[in-house]
């Protein structure tokens, strides 16, 4: 099973970011495993749409579940219809 987090940097020591499709890096981490990649968000600066673009990234990765602050209701739409579980707050 592989997690992402969204995340103010590239280690697994990060603080979460709340913000879903404006954070920094995402962290996929396979918790038994214990293996994990840190990602640039591209997503991060667009003007428009970073939250679906982080979104179509993420399911491209395999990812089950997502762990972030909030989620907006696009890039929630993408990720549910990619059947991932989406884990705020």
């Amino acid at each position: 099973m592989k997690i992402a987090l969204s995340a103010t940097g590239p280690a697994l020591d990060a603080e979460v970011d709340p913000r879903f499709g404006r954070f920094r890096y995402f962290i996929i981490v396979d918790p038994e495993t214990k293996e994990f990649e840190a990602v640039d968000n591209a997503s991060a600066t667009a003007a428009g749409g970073a939250g679906i673009s982080a979104a179509q990234t993420i399911v491209g990765k395999g990812v089950e579940a997502v762990l972030t602050g909030n989620c907006g209701p696009n890039a929630h739409q993408v990720l549910s219809a990619a059947g991932i579980k989406i884990v705020t707050g």
